[in-house]
């Protein structure tokens, strides 16, 4: 009977109990994992399990679902593909999909309903952009939801028009949602059968644990897929701002849930993106997706329900506005850690706030990669304050790094290195760029703390759930999770203690 695992030939070595804890680390593990052990033969250096702090999950799976535009290099490029995609459906079925990114595109404007009612044949059409902030619509899913010249832009929301008032097909922030609420649901099975594949995409890039931002759809799929034996990371769920209620209403709190699936904090947006020219700036330019009213109250009901928060804050205005409706101590319980989001933009004067207040910065350094031309276009005069992960941690704030995928890659590796090399490489700001051992921390230590798991996770410790990401030559060798291997890259080689002789 096996009584321990003990992770060999990498370093440090590690041994774990049947319970996937850490028994002993480095020189102690073999000792610790006696010899009735299995033995695992890795070959790399054993990090504590990397965790994406900021994920979406659903949009993940979707990616296997619907018609996927990532990539597409121009317009022409993104309706070929929409077009042979619609030619495969049946009569009256939406086209769902998401990725295109105008701004790599020769010409950068924005896409209109007109080029893609020729691409999808008079359907019904709802395409994300990569950003998740604007969507591409076709006239049949206008007219389907009712948007015409007399529609009023919802609050926190544009309905994109031309010179005489119509809608030209790009509907942003909460305007998504009088298109997006139409649009039909998966099965079950077919959600769960994206899922499982997007989990398993997670664990070959060296992920353990991740923290989603979703709807409560994905919930039920991660539990489904759990009961089935087929979920290769941790979640740490984040609701909707939508399910406060529901949540109130059960008593949720957070942390409610287990090693496997918990739910920790409720997810809020205060304004837009970057790309999708939304984000909020001190400037005035922008979009408040919520008044301040609507923000201290969200604050306060889930400091009295035992929730966490975490806001999406990108541009300078709403960063201050967040810290501002966090200022007042909250401390109704021990947990009380709120995240702001992204902060893509954070004004100097505002740098010494997060740690005086106690706010987590929930970064994704992936995202400056991308946005660096962006940036230099609409912020010329910032970004010296923009993306400023080194200017925050030397301000003391806390870190955790995810990676906000489908956006951008979800490769902790790719993100790692944004953080640290990256800026040196570009020459953009390269004093914000921060150690590789605090980029490391942020996707492991830091992101630990962020969902109040650092008893559990985040370093290889004794006690600690066995979650390790072993790396060799730059690209991830295996991946662990509970003392169990979710990933491996080459054919695993196992043996008992008992019967071979350790080397």
């Amino acid at each position: 009977m096996i009584q321990a695992v003990l992770f060999a030939g990498c370093e440090p070595e590690v041994a774990a109990g049947v319970d996937g804890r850490i028994l002993a680390v480095g020189e102690d593990a073999r000792a610790a994992a006696g010899r009735g052990a299995q033995v695992v033969r890795l070959r790399g250096r054993a990090l504590p399990g990397l965790i994406d702090a900021h994920i979406h999950l659903e949009g993940l799976a979707d990616r296997h679902l619907d018609v996927d535009l990532t990539g597409t290099a121009s317009l022409s490029e993104a309706l070929e593909r929409i077009r042979s995609w619609s030619s495969r459906l049946a009569e009256g079925r939406w086209v769902v999909g998401a990725g295109w990114y105008n701004d790599v595109w020769p010409d950068t404007s924005f896409p209109t309903r007109k080029q893609l009612d020729a691409a999808v044949g008079g359907r019904p059409a709802y395409l994300r952009r990569k950003d998740g902030h604007s969507a591409w619509v076709s006239s049949a899913a206008l007219k389907l939801a009712g948007i015409d010249r007399s529609t009023e832009d919802p609050p926190g929301g544009k309905i994109d028009r031309d010179k005489r008032g119509e809608a030209v097909g790009i509907l942003r922030e909460t305007a998504m949602q009088v298109v997006s609420d139409l649009l039909p649901l998966p099965s079950e099975e077919e959600l769960d059968g994206a899922m499982a594949r997007a989990l398993t995409d997670l664990a070959g890039l060296g992920l353990t644990a991740v923290h989603s931002m979703d709807s409560a759809r994905a919930l039920g799929s991660w539990q489904r897929l759990r009961a089935r034996g087929r979920l290769p990371v941790r979640i740490t769920y984040n609701i909707p701002l939508s399910d406060l209620s529901h949540a109130e209403r059960m008593g949720v709190r957070s942390g409610w849930g287990d090693d496997w699936i918990r739910i920790w904090g409720v997810k809020a947006f205060l304004d837009g993106s970057l790309g999708s020219r939304t984000a909020e700036m001190l400037d005035g330019s922008g979009t408040p997706r919520l008044t301040q009213a609507e923000l201290l109250d969200l604050v306060d009901r889930c400091a009295r329900s035992g929730l966490n928060v975490c806001l999406h804050a990108i541009g300078d205005g709403a960063v201050r506005r967040a810290l501002d409706a966090l200022a007042p101590r909250r401390e109704a319980w021990r947990y009380w850690r709120p995240r702001i989001e992204h902060a893509q933009c954070v004004n100097p004067k505002d740098m010494k706030r997060f740690a005086r207040i106690g706010v987590i910065a929930s970064m994704q350094p992936v995202h400056a990669v991308a946005d660096r031309e962006l940036a230099n276009q609409y912020w010329p005069q910032l970004t010296a304050q923009s993306y400023a992960w080194g200017a925050l941690a030397r301000a003391g704030a806390r870190l955790a790094f995810g990676s906000d995928a489908p956006v951008e890659t979800a490769d902790p590796l790719a993100g790692i290195e944004a953080a640290t090399v990256w800026r040196r490489k570009v020459k953009w700001h390269p004093e914000l760029a921060v150690p590789r051992a605090v980029a490391r921390r942020a996707y492991t230590a830091g992101a630990a703390y962020a969902v109040g798991m650092e008893k559990d996770l985040g370093t290889l410790r004794p006690g600690k759930l066995c979650d390790l990401t072993v790396i060799d030559d730059g690209r991830v060798i295996a991946t662990v999770v509970g003392g169990t291997v979710s990933f491996l890259r080459t054919p695993l080689v196992t043996s008992s203690r008992s019967s071979s002789k350790p080397r």
